[in-house]
């Protein structure tokens, strides 16, 4: 059985974000929001919203139970210190909690994620289903002979 770990990510992703466009919309405040503090306009794909989720279901499933501010962390970039000079070092900065705690708290109406206590967040079993058969479909749908031995 083909899970989500034998996929490659953006292929699973993009699958994923498919079949959750159904099931929630994004807010309405979504497309005025910035990602994080370095970023100066806000997102320009046509369904990140969906694609965010995607990858934020996925990485609940494999590092659970994980917390907002993790996800922030990883979700984060580097910022430059100037823009007009350069004088300062870049530095790293998070992103956007507001958007990920949003995504979360759909996903856990959605029944795909659960909380852990004071621990974080983890993937629910049909979280889980949700991504090995995605998974398994992604591999179906694949044309790349090294991954042959995970079908």
């Amino acid at each position: 059985m083909t899970t989500l770990y034998d996929v490659p990510a953006d292929d699973l992703i993009d699958a994923v974000a498919a079949k959750l466009e159904d099931r929630f919309d994004q807010p309405d405040w979504a497309e005025y929001a910035k990602t994080g503090e370095s970023r100066e306009l806000p997102p320009q794909q046509e369904n990140f919203w969906h694609r965010r989720a995607a990858s934020l279901l996925r990485k609940v499933a494999t590092d659970g139970p994980v917390g907002v501010e993790r996800l922030s962390t990883e979700y984060g970039d580097k910022k430059d210190g100037s823009n007009r000079y350069q004088v300062a070092p870049e530095h790293r900065t998070d992103g956007s909690q507001k958007v990920i705690r949003t995504m979360l708290q759909q996903l856990e109406d959605e029944d795909l994620v659960d909380t852990e206590g004071n621990a974080g967040r983890i993937a629910t079993g049909e979280g889980r289903s949700l991504l090995d058969d995605t998974a398994g479909e992604v591999m179906e749908d694949l044309d790349r002979p090294e991954l042959e031995r995970y079908a």
